[in-house]
């Protein structure tokens, strides 16, 4: 499934439609959470059929499209499914039970209400919620009209700090072929450095929100002395919106960019299982955690190694930092102590990369770990890292 995003362009009516249908949306999955609260076994499809119920009894529910009120009630669904599911799992913590929402921010369309154009320029939506026609600003090398409509399943209209975005949904399949580099490494995520791989390389820390954080203090100030429900506090709101909308993007887009490189130039790649909800516990630590972005990097390291099919393994992170990567003899230290001095054997190492070494032993060892990616089975991966390992077993006496 690929999302071609694009951002809208329209007048101020337009735009008070759009959030007249979002606002409606909210309306229909918090009206269906109610009837799952109130009753008892109320299925997916009581859900749908209940927006048909809403549309008789509210007039302005009636006005959006009939498929949209069903993907409304689908929401709904999704939480209660997901609540459920926590509670089977014996999921540690709060299990997510369903609450009502107060900032909706999207509406979905699914293959009907809506008028793609042939140029693939503009699209018109069809439903009585009056939103018209509206055009399509995106990336020029992005061609939404080359597609089948029928290969469209979904229209998003989300609405952000910067104005209203168009995602299109495409069922389509991506196929990228990776060239083999022969190459396996461990990587260890941390706060000085972003990262730093088995091989002794280092990304720095962009630290996106550390330098941004002036500036956003200042808005938030502004934001501050501006009087309750006055047209310049709406102003300072967005303006300070739109800053830790840019923050978030920057994030994003590096993670991206280096998840990409390591999939694209290695073959198989290991990382330390953290459970970073935990670790954010920590008062000192949380901000710089939560700047460094480290959940999002793992998403897309994933998920670029399911479309390359090299195997990405979790590994479980306990004395990666401890032990010594090349006699296994345990050195304690403190998080302040940067550098790895092995009492056993005598080797010297930058702390990170000793524990990338183990990371990436403990993977090809076969017998810990899990595989983050499975493109042709769970089982292939681990075929794929024993593997590698017997290969680098043969050459590991010279190291």
């Amino acid at each position: 499934m690929l999302v071609y995003e694009y951002k809208l362009d329209g007048s101020k009516k337009q735009y008070a439609a759009i959030d007249e249908a979002i606002r409606v949306v909210q309306f229909i999955r918090n009206k269906c959470l109610r009837l799952w609260m109130d009753g008892k076994h109320v299925s997916k499809n009581d859900l749908q059929t209940y927006c048909a119920v809403l549309a008789k009894e509210y007039p302005f529910a009636s006005r959006l499209n009939s498929q949209a009120r069903q993907a409304s009630a689908d929401r709904a669904s999704f939480a209660i499914s997901r609540f459920y599911e926590n509670c089977k799992n014996n999921k540690p913590g709060k299990k997510g039970y369903p609450q009502f929402q107060h900032n909706n921010r999207s509406v979905e369309y699914k293959q009907t209400g809506w008028k793609l154009d042939d140029d693939g320029q503009h699209i018109t939506f069809t439903d009585g919620c009056g939103i018209g026609r509206l055009r399509l600003i995106g990336n020029k090398k992005q061609h939404i009209e080359t597609f089948p409509i029928k290969d469209i399943k979904r229209v998003r209209i989300v609405r952000r700090a910067d104005g209203y975005y168009c995602q299109f949904c495409v069922k389509t399949e991506r196929k990228v072929e990776h060239v083999p580099s022969g190459k396996e490494i461990g990587i260890d995520v941390g706060l000085g450095s972003f990262l730093t791989d088995s091989e002794g390389n280092m990304i720095s820390n962009p630290r996106h929100y550390r330098k941004a954080e002036s500036k956003l203090k200042r808005l938030q100030r502004r934001l501050s002395r501006k009087q309750k429900k006055s047209a310049n506090r709406k102003k300072a709101r967005k303006q300070l919106a739109k800053q830790h909308l840019k923050v978030q993007r920057q994030r994003e887009d590096f993670a991206r960019k280096v998840a990409n490189a390591l999939v694209s130039s290695n073959d198989l790649i290991a990382y330390e299982d953290l459970q970073i909800k935990n670790m954010v516990r920590n008062r000192k630590l949380a901000k710089s955690i939560h700047d460094a972005g480290w959940g999002i990097f793992l998403q897309w390291l994933t998920r670029y190694g399911f479309l390359h099919a090299i195997p990405i393994i979790a590994v479980p992170p306990h004395y990666t930092s401890q032990k010594c990567s090349d006699c296994g003899t345990v050195v304690q230290k403190s998080l302040s102590i940067r550098t790895h001095i092995c009492y056993g054997c005598g080797v010297v190492l930058d702390r990170d990369q000793n524990a990338a070494l183990n990371i990436l032993a403990l993977a090809l060892n076969g017998t810990e770990g899990h595989s983050g990616t499975s493109p042709t089975g769970q089982n292939a991966s681990g075929d794929l890292a024993s593997t590698a390992f017997s290969k680098r077993r043969s050459g590991k006496s010279g190291r």
